[in-house]
């Protein structure tokens, strides 16, 4: 992160967003009426299953572009695989996987790039399109918006515990039910709405991803920890330790700007932090509007969604979990 810091940042009258924040994806003015979207991301395998591993990886890259209110048009394939050393067959599960969901948000897989690596790797870079004037951007959150977030929490966890061979069938299969599912009707909804923020809750987890919407503001967040969905499994295998790595980087980075109650559990407090794959949209709504929103979202098939706190005026840059 410290040597991105130092990358010169490039201006230009038509880039709405680029490197200058933790936007979720960059923005370019193509016409009055029409802006690009465009991200990139991939990963090493959170599941065994080859298809769905394609399936995730494919709804976390175009998450990106539901966050910051787009649609997706094209997506290109990135791969590493070590064909020495790896089935063929498994690939070709992988990118059917990643094509039906891609195919599932409207948009077509227009190609991609492969290379040899010892460790299999997927992910998408993907264009979406959105007007210059309905971007949704990170950094808008007003004092008294609500928060919802569309998504459970607990991915990263319950994933660690798959590798240990600690989790049944059951927790898998709850978590890749919820990666795969696409952020593309929560992001419809909210720009019928109209929302302030948004971004989409990946690896720096929930408290990390809300630190980012706050970087530069003048407003806070407090969140009720109480109100955060999340999957069963997680408390279960937090109380037992098994945390995944990016976790305590995440506590670490962010410990500055996070005050967390002397009575939210520590698992719980572990689960904010939880580094998320293919998670929920974090959206600031005004107060007035998040009710119908959320009633939308319920109706809409997206159960999980939930109210979890508001913005604040003060103390600025600072997250209140209680």
């Amino acid at each position: 992160m410290e040597a991105l810091s130092n990358l010169p940042l490039v201006s230009h009258p038509n880039l709405i967003a680029g490197m200058e924040r933790a936007e979720d994806a960059s923005v370019y003015k193509l016409t009055d009426e029409i802006a690009i979207i465009q991200t990139v991301d991939f990963f090493t395998p959170i599941v065994d299953d080859p298809y769905s591993f394609g399936q995730v990886a494919a709804a976390n890259a175009l998450s990106d572009v539901y966050a910051m209110g787009g649609r997706p048009l094209t997506a290109m394939n990135v791969v590493c695989f070590p064909i020495k050393s790896m089935d063929i067959a498994i690939l070709k599960e992988v990118l059917a996987g990643g094509v039906a969901k891609v195919h599932e948000a409207g948009a077509i897989v227009v190609g991609g790039h492969s290379i040899e690596d010892p460790e299999i790797k997927y992910g998408l870079s993907v264009t979406g399109v959105i007007h210059p004037d309905r971007v949704v951007l990170n950094n808008g959150a007003r004092p008294g918006d609500k928060l919802i977030l569309t998504k459970p929490l607990g991915t990263g966890i319950i994933s660690t515990a798959l590798k240990a061979g600690a989790a049944g069938a059951g927790a898998e299969a709850r978590i890749v039910k919820s990666m795969t599912e696409l952020n593309g009707k929560a992001a419809e909804l909210m720009q019928e709405t109209g929302v302030d923020a948004c971004t989409d809750v990946t690896g720096f987890g929930l408290l990390g991803h809300a630190c980012e919407m706050l970087n530069g503001s003048q407003v806070g967040m407090a969140i009720d920890s109480a109100a955060v969905p999340c999957f069963p499994e997680a408390k279960e295998f937090a109380l037992k330790g098994m945390l995944p790595g990016g976790l305590g980087c995440n506590r670490e980075f962010r410990a500055g700007m996070v005050d967390i109650a002397a009575g939210v559990p520590d698992y719980l407090a572990d689960i904010l932090f939880d580094p998320q794959t293919s998670g929920g949209l974090l959206i600031a709504v005004p107060a007035e509007k998040a009710a119908t929103l959320l009633e939308r979202m319920h109706r809409e098939g997206i159960e999980a969604a939930a109210t979890i706190g508001e913005v604040v005026a003060e103390p600025a840059c600072r997250i209140q979990v209680t």
